[in-house]
Protein backbone atom coordinates (compact mmCIF):
# COMPACT_ATOMS: atom_id res chain seq x y z
CA UNK A 1 0.00 0.00 0.00
CA UNK A 2 1.53 3.34 -0.59
CA UNK A 3 2.65 6.00 1.63
CA UNK A 4 0.71 8.84 0.17
CA UNK A 5 -2.18 8.08 -2.34
CA UNK A 6 -4.00 10.57 -4.58
CA UNK A 7 -7.69 11.81 -3.82
CA UNK A 8 -9.93 13.49 -6.48
CA UNK A 9 -12.66 15.33 -6.03
CA UNK A 10 -15.28 15.88 -8.71
CA UNK A 11 -17.90 18.47 -8.49
CA UNK A 12 -21.95 18.12 -8.50
CA UNK A 13 -23.05 21.95 -7.93
CA UNK A 14 -26.41 20.73 -8.12
CA UNK A 15 -26.39 19.17 -4.68
CA UNK A 16 -25.50 22.59 -3.01
CA UNK A 17 -28.41 24.44 -1.82
CA UNK A 18 -29.95 27.54 -2.97
CA UNK A 19 -30.59 29.28 -6.50
CA UNK A 20 -28.05 29.24 -9.29
CA UNK A 21 -26.13 31.71 -7.45
CA UNK A 22 -25.78 30.38 -4.59
CA UNK A 23 -24.97 27.07 -5.98
CA UNK A 24 -22.36 28.45 -7.71
CA UNK A 25 -20.84 30.19 -4.24
CA UNK A 26 -20.41 27.46 -2.67
CA UNK A 27 -18.92 25.14 -5.35
CA UNK A 28 -16.04 28.06 -5.70
CA UNK A 29 -15.85 28.09 -1.97
CA UNK A 30 -15.53 23.73 -1.51
CA UNK A 31 -12.90 23.80 -4.49
CA UNK A 32 -10.84 26.30 -2.42
CA UNK A 33 -11.24 24.01 0.40
CA UNK A 34 -10.08 21.04 -1.67
CA UNK A 35 -7.38 23.02 -2.87
CA UNK A 36 -6.26 24.17 0.30
CA UNK A 37 -6.79 20.52 2.14
CA UNK A 38 -3.87 19.07 -0.72
CA UNK A 39 -6.40 17.18 -2.90
CA UNK A 40 -4.46 15.95 -5.66
CA UNK A 41 -6.99 16.95 -8.30
CA UNK A 42 -10.36 18.54 -8.96
CA UNK A 43 -12.42 17.98 -11.86
CA UNK A 44 -15.22 20.33 -12.95
CA UNK A 45 -17.65 18.41 -13.95
CA UNK A 46 -20.86 20.25 -14.50
CA UNK A 47 -22.56 18.96 -17.75
CA UNK A 48 -25.64 20.80 -18.05
CA UNK A 49 -23.80 24.47 -18.47
CA UNK A 50 -23.62 25.83 -22.23
CA UNK A 51 -20.56 26.42 -23.38
CA UNK A 52 -20.27 30.20 -22.66
CA UNK A 53 -21.45 29.23 -18.43
CA UNK A 54 -18.69 26.54 -17.97
CA UNK A 55 -16.14 28.31 -19.41
CA UNK A 56 -16.84 31.36 -17.29
CA UNK A 57 -17.21 28.93 -14.40
CA UNK A 58 -13.71 26.88 -15.09
CA UNK A 59 -12.09 30.33 -15.23
CA UNK A 60 -13.31 31.39 -11.68
CA UNK A 61 -12.37 27.51 -10.49
CA UNK A 62 -8.88 27.99 -12.13
CA UNK A 63 -8.39 30.99 -10.34
CA UNK A 64 -9.65 29.67 -7.15
CA UNK A 65 -7.41 27.03 -6.95
CA UNK A 66 -4.25 29.14 -8.11
CA UNK A 67 -5.06 31.40 -4.87
CA UNK A 68 -5.58 28.34 -2.48
CA UNK A 69 -2.87 25.67 -3.48
CA UNK A 70 0.76 25.63 -5.94
CA UNK A 71 0.10 21.62 -6.37
CA UNK A 72 -3.64 20.96 -7.22
CA UNK A 73 -4.59 20.57 -10.83
CA UNK A 74 -7.73 21.29 -12.21
CA UNK A 75 -9.06 19.00 -15.05
CA UNK A 76 -12.43 19.79 -17.11
CA UNK A 77 -14.79 16.88 -17.89
CA UNK A 78 -15.13 15.84 -21.80
CA UNK A 79 -14.76 19.23 -22.55
CA UNK A 80 -10.83 19.83 -24.02
CA UNK A 81 -11.60 23.40 -25.93
CA UNK A 82 -12.96 24.42 -22.82
CA UNK A 83 -10.01 23.32 -20.29
CA UNK A 84 -7.49 25.18 -23.07
CA UNK A 85 -9.38 27.93 -22.82
CA UNK A 86 -9.94 28.80 -18.94
CA UNK A 87 -6.20 27.22 -18.75
CA UNK A 88 -6.61 24.65 -16.58
CA UNK A 89 -4.21 21.37 -16.27
CA UNK A 90 -5.88 18.96 -18.50
CA UNK A 91 -9.28 17.17 -19.28
CA UNK A 92 -10.85 14.03 -18.04
CA UNK A 93 -12.69 11.78 -20.76
CA UNK A 94 -15.77 10.49 -20.72
CA UNK A 95 -15.61 6.47 -20.90
CA UNK A 96 -17.28 7.43 -24.74
CA UNK A 97 -15.32 10.22 -25.62
CA UNK A 98 -12.99 10.84 -28.19
CA UNK A 99 -9.13 8.77 -27.37
CA UNK A 100 -6.20 10.64 -25.20
CA UNK A 101 -4.02 10.30 -28.52
CA UNK A 102 -7.06 13.16 -30.27
CA UNK A 103 -6.70 14.97 -27.14
CA UNK A 104 -2.98 15.53 -27.43
CA UNK A 105 -3.27 16.66 -31.23
CA UNK A 106 -5.72 19.25 -30.61
CA UNK A 107 -3.37 20.46 -27.92
CA UNK A 108 -0.22 20.40 -29.53
CA UNK A 109 -2.27 22.06 -32.38
CA UNK A 110 -3.24 24.63 -30.13
CA UNK A 111 0.13 25.36 -28.90
CA UNK A 112 -1.37 25.12 -25.00
CA UNK A 113 1.54 25.41 -22.29
CA UNK A 114 0.31 24.51 -18.37
CA UNK A 115 1.57 27.21 -16.44
CA UNK A 116 1.53 24.26 -13.66
CA UNK A 117 2.27 21.10 -15.48
CA UNK A 118 4.99 19.74 -17.49
CA UNK A 119 2.55 18.45 -19.79
CA UNK A 120 -1.65 18.43 -20.63
CA UNK A 121 -3.01 15.66 -18.29
CA UNK A 122 -5.32 13.93 -19.41
CA UNK A 123 -7.59 10.91 -16.95
CA UNK A 124 -10.38 8.77 -18.09
CA UNK A 125 -13.66 6.95 -17.22
CA UNK A 126 -13.23 3.14 -17.38
CA UNK A 127 -16.25 1.16 -16.53
CA UNK A 128 -14.62 -2.32 -17.42
CA UNK A 129 -11.21 -3.68 -17.23
CA UNK A 130 -10.52 -3.79 -21.00
CA UNK A 131 -11.21 0.13 -20.45
CA UNK A 132 -8.37 0.59 -18.24
CA UNK A 133 -5.93 -1.24 -20.21
CA UNK A 134 -6.91 0.78 -23.56
CA UNK A 135 -6.46 4.00 -21.42
CA UNK A 136 -2.47 2.66 -20.87
CA UNK A 137 -2.16 1.69 -24.26
CA UNK A 138 -3.56 5.70 -24.75
CA UNK A 139 -1.13 7.01 -22.75
CA UNK A 140 -3.79 8.72 -20.67
CA UNK A 141 -2.21 10.04 -17.26
CA UNK A 142 -4.50 8.10 -15.07
CA UNK A 143 -7.81 6.16 -15.23
CA UNK A 144 -10.65 6.39 -12.66
CA UNK A 145 -12.62 2.72 -12.51
CA UNK A 146 -16.01 2.65 -11.20
CA UNK A 147 -18.69 2.03 -9.86
CA UNK A 148 -16.37 -0.03 -7.08
CA UNK A 149 -19.40 -0.16 -4.80
CA UNK A 150 -22.18 1.41 -6.35
CA UNK A 151 -23.93 4.73 -6.44
CA UNK A 152 -25.78 6.04 -3.53
CA UNK A 153 -28.74 6.77 -4.93
CA UNK A 154 -28.36 5.18 -8.58
CA UNK A 155 -30.98 2.16 -8.23
CA UNK A 156 -30.04 -0.69 -10.48
CA UNK A 157 -26.40 0.09 -11.11
CA UNK A 158 -24.43 -2.59 -10.90
CA UNK A 159 -20.90 -2.30 -9.19
CA UNK A 160 -17.94 -3.86 -10.67
CA UNK A 161 -16.29 -4.72 -7.33
CA UNK A 162 -12.81 -5.00 -5.92
CA UNK A 163 -11.97 -8.04 -8.14
CA UNK A 164 -12.06 -6.50 -11.29
CA UNK A 165 -10.75 -2.87 -9.06
CA UNK A 166 -7.96 -5.49 -8.56
CA UNK A 167 -7.32 -6.85 -11.97
CA UNK A 168 -7.50 -2.72 -13.44
CA UNK A 169 -5.02 -2.05 -11.27
CA UNK A 170 -2.10 -4.41 -12.79
CA UNK A 171 -2.15 -1.25 -15.89
CA UNK A 172 0.73 0.56 -15.96
CA UNK A 173 -1.22 3.65 -15.46
CA UNK A 174 -3.02 5.07 -11.75
CA UNK A 175 -6.18 3.75 -11.50
CA UNK A 176 -8.07 5.54 -9.19
CA UNK A 177 -11.33 4.07 -7.10
CA UNK A 178 -14.66 5.63 -7.75
CA UNK A 179 -18.15 4.72 -6.93
CA UNK A 180 -19.49 4.36 -3.26
CA UNK A 181 -16.04 5.08 -1.62
CA UNK A 182 -16.15 6.35 2.16
CA UNK A 183 -13.41 6.44 4.92
CA UNK A 184 -14.56 2.66 6.18
CA UNK A 185 -13.87 0.84 2.75
CA UNK A 186 -11.11 3.11 1.23
CA UNK A 187 -8.30 1.09 2.66
CA UNK A 188 -9.88 -1.99 0.65
CA UNK A 189 -9.52 -0.12 -2.81
CA UNK A 190 -5.95 0.21 -1.62
CA UNK A 191 -5.16 -2.92 -0.86
CA UNK A 192 -6.69 -4.14 -4.34
CA UNK A 193 -3.90 -1.56 -5.80
CA UNK A 194 -5.59 1.69 -6.31
CA UNK A 195 -3.72 4.37 -6.23
CA UNK A 196 -6.14 6.50 -4.80
CA UNK A 197 -9.95 7.13 -4.41
CA UNK A 198 -12.33 9.86 -6.42
CA UNK A 199 -15.18 10.93 -5.34
CA UNK A 200 -18.60 13.74 -5.56
CA UNK A 201 -20.32 13.23 -1.85
CA UNK A 202 -17.00 12.21 0.01
CA UNK A 203 -15.48 15.39 -0.11
CA UNK A 204 -18.85 17.92 -1.31
CA UNK A 205 -20.71 16.90 2.12
CA UNK A 206 -17.98 16.59 4.49
CA UNK A 207 -15.14 18.60 5.55
CA UNK A 208 -12.39 18.36 3.35
CA UNK A 209 -9.36 18.76 5.93
CA UNK A 210 -11.34 16.04 7.85
CA UNK A 211 -11.59 13.78 5.11
CA UNK A 212 -8.37 14.22 3.73
CA UNK A 213 -6.83 13.88 7.05
CA UNK A 214 -8.92 10.45 7.59
CA UNK A 215 -8.35 9.02 4.46
CA UNK A 216 -4.50 9.47 4.56
CA UNK A 217 -3.99 7.79 7.99
CA UNK A 218 -4.80 4.29 6.83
Amino acid sequence: MADRYLLYYITDRSQFLGDERARRRALLAKVAEAARAGVDYIQLREKDLSTRELETLAREVVAAVRENSLSTRLLINSRTDVALAAGADGVHLRADDISPHEVRRVVEFSGHRPLTTDHFLIATSCHTVADVFRAESEKADFAVFGPVFGKRGAAGTSSAGLAALREACRAKIPVLALGGVTIENVASCLEAGAAGVAGIRLFQENKIDDVVRALRTH
